[in-house]
């Protein structure tokens, strides 16, 4: 009381507003890379309240976007269900000829009904891909290392089993080299035979080691993510679901390490539980979504996460000429306060059966949160070219 108190000066208060584009968001130039550990390595591990560097690219809400991608793939999906007329009767494998009297589809082909066999290709101008069917008539039986599988990989998505190579352009960072050295067979079945609209059940295994080459700097390997996995499946009619185990974990590669010393390398790894859902729309069309809970987390990595899309490739033969696919995947994650990524694909594709393997050249678009997940909270916006083998 009655003493004199100090007031500090209003301008010696500074306000950290962010940058508009911090340049640290990148894995090249690697000189800018060296000049900046002490900053990476506080982006990478912030305070325990949040694991997110803020991304200050632009005045727009990426989050908002990969909601509002949500909310229209569903929209998509009922506007769809509405114009192909899905309906239970639709699921089944019985095709009537006429009224009352469905007729098994094996038995109108191969003549083992009391009808006459039915000709095949009429069948197909009548019905399309008649293979395709999902015929829930088919006898059930236990089948070693079975031909084809129940629930496919999603086409779009980043972290999927696959073969497959990509040459992308990154906003702020240049070319990079990404692909996918992995797949998916199934183990053992309890269901019908055949590769396409199998019913029943099914245990597969999958791997697939995802890196990251820069070809700037003689294709080091910058990045590699390793993922592995046990998938229990369920298929009838046109429905199929998964209850699956993968083990994730993230690595900066040796290259990267020696031309950046002191780069702060963080232990991404998740154990995680998935499941997911997929139903056929028509032939060609697929929609699906899944929900993944990892009950052991490192390096900044959060349980929950979230995927879901919408892909159309060809589900008969195409013999040399091929035919369109175009598929959308969103994924969305928790570390990164349910925000993630929107990936599309378009392009032509090749399928040499029904029900196998899938061949793909075509392009792709990236938008969001890192596909390493050693650099998980960086934005990266890419356009490039890929080629792909799905099986």
């Amino acid at each position: 009381m009655g003493g004199s108190h100090s007031v500090e000066p209003l301008a010696q208060v500074q306000i950290d507003l962010g940058e508009p584009c911090p340049s640290r968001y990148t894995t090249r130039p690697f000189h800018a890379i060296r000049a900046s550990v002490a900053r990476d390595k506080q982006m990478l591990d912030p305070p325990a309240e949040s694991h997110r560097a803020p991304l200050g690219r632009s005045s727009v809400d990426w989050r908002w976007c990969a909601r509002m991608g949500a909310v229209w793939l569903v929209v998509v999906l009922l506007i769809l269900s509405g114009i192909v007329g899905i309906n239970t009767a639709g699921a089944q494998e019985m095709i009537e000829m006429q009224p009352g009297q469905p007729v098994d589809l094996d038995a109108m082909i191969e003549g083992g009904s009391s009808r006459p066999p039915v000709d095949p290709y009429l069948l197909e101008q009548r019905y399309g891909c008649v293979e395709c069917l999902p015929n829930t008539q088919r006898p059930w039986s236990w089948q070693l290392v079975p031909e084809g599988l129940i629930y496919h990989s999603y086409l779009a998505g980043e972290k999927e089993p696959r073969m497959g190579t990509q040459w992308v352009n990154v906003h702020d960072q240049g070319w990079l080299w990404d692909s996918t050295l992995g797949g998916r067979v199934g183990i053992v079945r309890y269901g019908t035979e055949g590769p396409a609209m199998v019913q029943g059940f099914e245990m597969d295994v999958e791997a697939a080691a995802m890196l990251r080459q820069d070809p700037e700097e003689d294709l080091d390997v910058v990045s590699v993510d390793f993922r592995a996995g046990i998938p229990l499946t369920f298929g009838f009619g046109r429905y199929q679901t998964k209850l699956a185990y993968y083990h994730l974990s993230s690595h900066l590669g040796d290259e990267f390490l020696l031309k950046n010393q002191g780069f702060p390398r963080i232990n991404y790894v998740r154990d995680e539980v998935v499941w997911g859902h997929s139903y056929n729309l028509t032939d060609e069309l697929r929609g699906y979504f899944e929900v993944g809970w990892a009950f052991h987390t490192d390096g900044g990595a959060k349980p929950w996460e979230f995927q879901f899309g919408l892909e159309y490739a060809p589900a008969a033969p195409t013999g040399t000429q091929g035919a369109p696919f175009l598929a959308v995947n969103g994924h969305l994650r928790q570390e990164l306060n349910y925000s993630g990524n929107l990936t599309a694909e378009a392009g032509w594709a090749w399928r040499g059966k029904v029900g196998g393997p899938l061949m793909r050249l075509g392009v792709i678009y990236y938008n969001g949160l890192s596909p390493q997940y050693e650099f998980y909270s960086q934005f990266e916006q890419q356009i490039g070219l890929g080629v792909w083998y799905d099986f």
